[in-house]
């Protein structure tokens, strides 16, 4: 009877602990239910054209740099420019005094005259000599005296004729002249000082307009570069440093032949126009070369791809407003918009905004929807 009325207690106890644990649970699964949808931000995959870039940074280069300096020695009498000035090829920039060229050129012309002068006399003298020679009146050795002395004559004229043109091509020198379109740089010597031939530096000029950047990207990129060089030109775009506003456009013009085993960077240069005077030498500009355009590439902001333990990944919204975790896989991420390779559809809402509250499954009111126009490409 006592074994009874235990069994009976025990059996009343398991039945009010299964009743228990059954409004427990019922009151989790009503709570889950009764929770709110989270709030999100979201837009849509769209398709469009995208540029296919390597970025690295550059450095500006003039075109061209001239160290001007003076072909003769002597004092230099004038300045003609003014520092940083533009010039043109063919500008005069410095004067060296001429006076001494000049007098040696007038004493070389007078050499000139005196000796064409003893020339013609030794010509008439030649021509006496040799019809003498043909009567029978003079000698065959003073014929050949006479021609002989013609032609060393002749030699002479040659020689001044020579010297008097030396002469000129060193007055000339006194006039230094700009070899290219540049801007100058600042003056080396002031005038009043004697200037060394081919040791003092005068001044230097940076041809700017075109102008060069030098940039090296990473050695794994030189395969599609030579491919699609090899179909035409390649556009480079230079961004000056915090001015995005300031931009300038060119072409791909050198690959240097040889990889930098140190770095494993390959050298490339591209040229530009430069009219507006936005590059400069010295710079560091941001450059992106455009290899080619991807036509129909799949594209969301850069804020709704996550990164997780195994790899990236998007938050997509399906139609009944649950949350699916869909990984991706990137093709690359530049100025807000990221490019999708695989993994997601165009026309797929995905979340931008919101996630940490996010699990799979879980439902979501979408408050604010991004417009396509609104992830501008790179």
């Amino acid at each position: 009877m006592k074994a009874r009325v235990w069994w009976m207690a025990g059996a009343t106890a398991l039945v009010a602990a299964l009743v228990a644990c059954s409004e427990k649970t019922d009151g989790k699964a009503a709570a889950k239910k009764a929770q709110p949808p989270a709030p999100v931000l979201a837009t849509n995959a769209v398709e469009r054209p995208m540029p296919v870039q390597v970025r690295a940074i550059g450095n500006v280069e003039a075109f061209s740099t001239v160290s001007v300096r003076s072909q003769v020695d002597g004092p230099l009498l004038a300045a003609h420019f003014r520092e940083g000035q533009e010039v043109k090829k063919g500008d005069l920039l410095f004067t060296i005094d001429p006076r001494p060229f000049a007098e040696s050129l007038r004493q070389a012309e007078a050499n000139l005259a005196r000796d064409k002068a003893q020339l013609e006399n030794a010509r008439l003298e030649d021509q006496r000599y040799e019809e003498l020679g043909k009567k029978g009146v003079a000698s065959p050795q003073d014929a050949d005296k006479a021609r002989a002395a013609f032609a060393a004559l002749r030699a002479t004229v040659q020689a001044d004729e020579a010297a008097v043109s030396n002469m000129k091509l060193l007055l000339g020198y006194t006039d230094i002249r700009s070899p290219i379109d540049g801007r100058t740089g600042d003056a080396r010597k002031d005038p009043g000082n004697v200037v060394k031939a081919k040791d003092d530096e005068l001044v230097v000029i940076n041809q700017v307009q075109p102008i060069n950047v030098t940039f090296s990207v990473p050695e794994h990129h030189l395969p599609d570069i030579k491919r699609f060089l090899a179909a035409g030109p390649l556009a480079v775009e230079a961004v000056v440093a915090n001015h995005e506003e300031l931009r300038a456009r060119g072409q791909l013009t050198f690959v240097n032949n040889t990889v930098d085993v140190a770095t494993g960077t390959i050298q490339l240069k591209a040229t530009f126009p430069n009219t507006d005077r936005i590059l400069w030498p010295g710079q560091f500009v941001n450059v992106r070369l455009d290899l080619t355009t991807q036509p129909r590439a799949i594209v969301v902001p850069s804020q709704a791809v996550q990164a997780g333990q195994q790899g990236e990944f998007v938050f997509v919204i399906k139609a009944d407003h649950t949350i699916e975790m869909r990984p991706v896989e990137l093709a690359h991420s530049r100025n807000g918009v990221a490019v999708i390779e695989r993994g997601l559809r165009v026309g797929e809402t995905v979340v931008t905004d919101g996630h940490l509250r996010l699990v799979p499954g879980a439902k979501v009111e979408v408050k604010t929807r991004i417009g396509p126009s609104e992830a501008k490409a790179p």
